[in-house]
């Protein structure tokens, strides 16, 4: 019998678009990392670093071997998982009859899938005693969208993920902003235009956008003046 093996995958961008990357990291079957890659995109999405960790995962793997497939992102989940099916079968238009956004990328992905037993398994990200694999694969992405250079490695050298505080992991959503059928994470955010300094004034937030620091945010959750955009209260001073 093949032993299932275990990887984990992620993207980030500084911006959201900005500076973006992608990375995954992958174990054995009792979770023990094997080896790991990352890559740097340029000026792009967390979305499209997400997608992009997946394809490059899936391209890295052994096709005949079950995988299980961990990742922080409800978008590349859902994509593969929920919508791909009836995004073919509208000629890739999505229920609204849009484009269906970053196509080129999902549809690399279905072949990438045809045939092969992979499990898609969510974990949150940025969580104190998270996956420590899915936590390796968001440090080394963030370092690829930070330097813009790929890198990769084995366990010996493996991507030391940044602690996570008690206080900052309680005060994170335990998921990334979920898109709709069809549609990317949008940055906007509906608040009006200010000089980019911190005010320390907060609001909820009108629509789901991403922090300068990376991590998403819901509609509705309580945001701030984080550098020339909106963000995490938290992250306010850290910038």
């Amino acid at each position: 019998m093949v032993e299932r093996v275990i990887a984990a995958c992620d993207g980030a961008a500084k911006g959201n678009p900005g500076p973006a990357g992608w990375a995954y990291v992958v174990a054995d079957s009792a979770a023990v990392p094997v080896r790991w890659e990352s890559g740097a995109l340029g000026h792009s999405t967390n979305n499209v670093g997400e997608l992009t960790a997946l394809q490059q995962l899936l391209a890295s793997t052994d096709p005949a071997v079950p995988l299980e497939v961990r990742l922080d992102s409800t978008y590349t989940r859902d994509a593969v998982t929920k919508w791909l099916a009836g995004w073919k079968r509208n000629g890739w238009k999505t229920a609204a009859g849009k484009p269906v956004a970053n196509q080129e990328l999902i549809q690399r992905i279905d072949v990438l899938l045809t045939g092969r037993d992979v499990t898609f398994v969510y974990v949150p990200a940025h969580q104190v005693g998270g996956d420590p694999l899915n936590a390796v694969a968001d440090k080394a992405a963030s370092d690829a969208a930070r330097t813009q250079q790929g890198a990769a490695g084995t366990a010996a050298d493996l991507p030391e993920p940044d602690p996570q505080s008690a206080t900052a992991a309680a005060a994170r959503k335990p998921a990334r902003a979920g898109a709709a059928s069809g549609a990317t994470r949008s940055s906007a955010n509906g608040t009006a235009k200010s000089s980019g300094k911190s005010t320390g004034r907060t609001l909820a937030a009108r629509f789901p956008g991403t922090c300068p620091c990376g991590r998403a945010y819901p509609k509705g959750a309580t945001i701030t003046k984080v550098g020339a955009g909106w963000g995490h209260p938290e992250c306010a001073a850290a910038h």
